[in-house]
């Protein structure tokens, strides 16, 4: 690989692979809160926070964390006006007094905050617009969860960045699956070592939490209460059990990918469960989640990180093709697991943020094994049948193709629906 692809793909995972507290949508909302009362350098009055509906729907149901138990955008608004570090982007809510919790309460039920539909902008939009007195500030927050593109003060525009810089979060329009292979295998360790040592050790520990404690629905829990004690029921249970904590407001930290916590977990502990069932070395695990962490974001780079399309999906086919690398599994392995998982359950949908997507979590981790126990013995869905199509690039954007464009309608209608209308 030529050194400009090899920087490239490097910068990638550096800016995709980033911790995060809780949901990702609910913690932009405080983040962009938390900068705004920052510019306008004193507690708001009153709050505003006009979100896209993608948005809208993955903080409906979500706990937020440190926020005792708190739900929805105005929870998440005040908070981060009360008690968030915007310097901390992604864990702005991760120092919380229990005075600060009651003090959000209190504000969000005497309704400081209200939250509005904004239409005909992109899936992550987040605009904030607080007021004390005769002082006003505005914040926006677009593409990325973390990714300021506009203040305000008293009306004037004070900082404007609306495109993201390729030299700071890579070019995934480079990714192939050919390239992503071959990086995993040339990679110098040294370089990854930090970024994947992160990811494996916070998720794990999240996992662990999971399945500690009574965590949502207990997905994770339920795996291993039925006796089964399997390999690939330790991986569903692992993956499942991460979300069960992180979907019912643990504040634990998650490593990222494609801006959701979910999929981070899923890319990662499927892969970090079968390692130490192998017994691989470290090397050959952390060259497995490169692999794992690349094919996922290769994949939602079609769809864009918000739609009606559940991640789940491309993370779990994205581990079942990292415990494919474990294994020894070659190119065509590794695209023939790809298409089994997404040949199956590639139109499970994103219905919100919510305890259930531990559930679509196992289920996607579960065809993504099955995918690749399908793949190693050469049985593979064929070529022209439904959207599995010519090659395994051409499939991916295919799945994209109907994720990003065909369910845009799907995505308009789970909204009407949890919002009553």
């Amino acid at each position: 690989m030529d050194a400009k692809q090899y920087e490239n793909y490097l910068t990638i995972l550096k800016g995709e692979l980033i911790p995060a507290m809780g949901c990702t949508e609910p913690i932009a909302i405080a983040f962009a809160a938390a900068k705004a009362r920052e510019v306008l350098g004193q507690m708001p009055e009153t709050m505003v926070v006009r979100c896209s509906g993608n948005i809208i729907k993955n903080v409906k149901g979500v706990v937020v964390p440190n926020s005792g138990g708190q739900k929805g955008v105005a929870a998440a608004a005040v908070l981060g006006a009360v008690a968030g570090q915007a310097e901390r982007e992604l864990e702005v809510i991760s120092q919380v007094l229990p005075e600060q919790m009651e003090m959000t309460r209190q504000l969000t039920a005497q309704g400081i905050c209200r939250c509005e539909l904004e239409e005909g902008e992109e899936n992550l939009f987040i605009r904030v617009e607080v007021k004390s007195g005769f002082q006003t500030a505005a914040v926006e927050v677009r593409t990325r969860h973390n990714h300021i593109c506009h203040i305000e003060k008293n009306g004037e525009l004070v900082f404007s960045q609306p495109e993201l810089a390729t030299s700071t979060f890579g070019d995934k329009s480079q990714l192939t699956i050919q390239d992503i292979l071959r990086f995993a295998d040339e990679v110098r360790l040294e370089d990854v070592r930090d970024i994947i040592g992160r990811q494996i050790a916070c998720n794990s520990a999240i996992s662990e939490e999971g399945l500690k404690r009574p965590w949502g629905a207990q997905v994770g829990r339920t795996f291993l209460e039925t006796g089964c004690d399997d390999v690939r029921t330790k991986a569903r249970a692992a993956a499942a059990a991460g979300s069960d904590a992180r979907m019912n407001g643990c504040a634990m930290p998650v490593v990222i990918n494609s801006g959701s916590g979910n999929q981070g977990i899923t890319c990662t502990m499927p892969v970090v469960v079968y390692a130490q069932e192998l017994g691989v070395e470290e090397e050959r695990l952390y060259r497995a989640l490169v692999l794992a962490n690349l094919l996922s974001l290769h994949q939602k780079r079609y769809i864009g990180n918000l739609s009606a399309y559940c991640g789940a999906v491309s993370a779990g086919a994205a581990a079942a093709c990292g415990i494919a690398y474990l294994e020894g599994g070659d190119y065509d392995v590794i695209g023939r697991t790809l298409i089994n998982a997404l040949g199956n359950v590639g139109g499970i949908v994103c219905d919100g943020a919510k305890a259930s997507c531990a559930a679509k979590i196992s289920s996607a981790v579960d065809a993504g094994i099955m995918g690749y126990e399908l793949a190693k013995r050469e049985r593979f869905f064929p070529f022209g049948e439904g959207l599995v199509e010519k090659d395994y690039e051409q499939t991916l954007r295919n799945i994209g193709r109907m994720g990003c464009c065909g369910m845009k309608t799907t995505d308009v209608e789970i909204l009407n629906i949890m919002i009553g209308n």
